[in-house]
């Protein structure tokens, strides 16, 4: 085999790209670049063979996070809601919105956060798509991409486009910007061996199965207009409460509870119904279900009001 020559292209690859991927995907037991002036020949092995197997069918490291994180962060286009009602069918963000008048005061915790993805680094190492059962967390990006954006799914045979109700039961599904498979946003009564990493309370995850543990419903916000608004149309881009059905504990993001994920801070999302003095439900348990704008390419939290200065 001939040498090598400095600057030479393998493929698509510089040869130092090249060698260096080699290396530290193979150890240092493969030849190195030689010093100009005593260049040897770079014998094949089976081992770089087998890297370049790898390499054409795109299953290195390397290759494997880059789709990952391509379809991740994919941008999205939300449904635009004709009627200002959310319906089956639909691509929407969850987003937990920003408590001001909140007494906490966490370092960090403040601003509109979305529900999103949030894979273990074991899942983003070895996996090519999403792989179930996969965590959840609440994430500063509001703009809606691959990882946290969820399609509305009907789990009691109710056509698609058919406005979703208060009090009726709704599943939440997400590919992650992958073709497939379809992920389902779940939850469980807490156990010794199944509970939320850090405030140990009930854990919110996805699976593949959809089953009573994959199913939602929408609450209205106000206590005492409850019984008056069951089985009325849900609006979107307005605050609701978002409850599991199998264990009646309403969806959450605390916010004094983050941890560092691959892609930064992320807060914990639990189901856990905090209540206050008037048992009425706290910020925590807001949630908006976002929709596009239809006069651009933005969402509707983006739309300036229309009477800033109130009514």
């Amino acid at each position: 085999m001939a040498a090598y020559s400095p600057g030479v292209l393998v493929g698509n690859w510089h040869e130092a790209a090249f060698l260096e991927e080699v290396t530290a995907e193979l150890g240092p037991s493969l030849p190195r670049p030689c010093s100009p002036g005593a260049c040897l020949p770079l014998r094949p092995t089976d081992r770089m063979r087998d890297f370049i197997r790898k390499r054409d069918r795109g299953e290195l490291l390397m290759q494997k996070i880059s789709r990952l994180e391509e379809n991740l962060l994919k941008k999205i286009k939300l449904s635009v809601s004709k009627d200002g009602f959310i319906c089956f069918g639909d691509t929407v963000m969850l987003l937990s919105p920003d408590n001001k008048s909140s007494v906490d005061s966490y370092t960090g915790a403040c601003g509109n956060l979305t529900l999103a993805i949030n894979l273990e680094e074991i899942s983003i190492y070895s996996a090519v798509s999403l792989q179930a059962p996969c965590g959840v967390s609440a994430v500063k990006t509001v703009d809606p991409v691959g990882r946290n954006t969820f399609c509305l799914l009907s789990v009691d045979g109710s056509s698609v486009g058919e406005p979703i109700r208060f009090g009726q039961k709704f599943g939440l599904g997400t590919t992650g910007g992958f073709s497939d498979p379809m992920l389902y946003l779940a939850s469980d009564h807490k156990s010794f061996i199944r509970f939320a990493k850090k405030s140990h309370l009930q854990q919110v995850f996805l699976t593949d199965e959809l089953s009573y543990l994959t199913c939602w419903q929408a609450t209205f916000l106000d206590p005492q207009l409850r019984l008056e608004y069951e089985g009325s149309p849900v609006p979107a881009n307005s605050k609701v409460i978002i409850t599991h059905c199998h264990t009646n504990r309403s969806l959450a993001v605390p916010r004094n509870f983050w941890a560092r994920s691959y892609f930064g801070r992320e807060y914990e999302v639990i189901c856990h119904t905090y209540l206050d003095s008037h048992r009425v439900e706290e910020g925590k348990n807001y949630w908006v279900i976002v929709t596009a704008n239809p006069s651009d390419d933005g969402t509707m939290i983006d739309r300036p009001d229309s009477q800033p200065g109130g009514i």
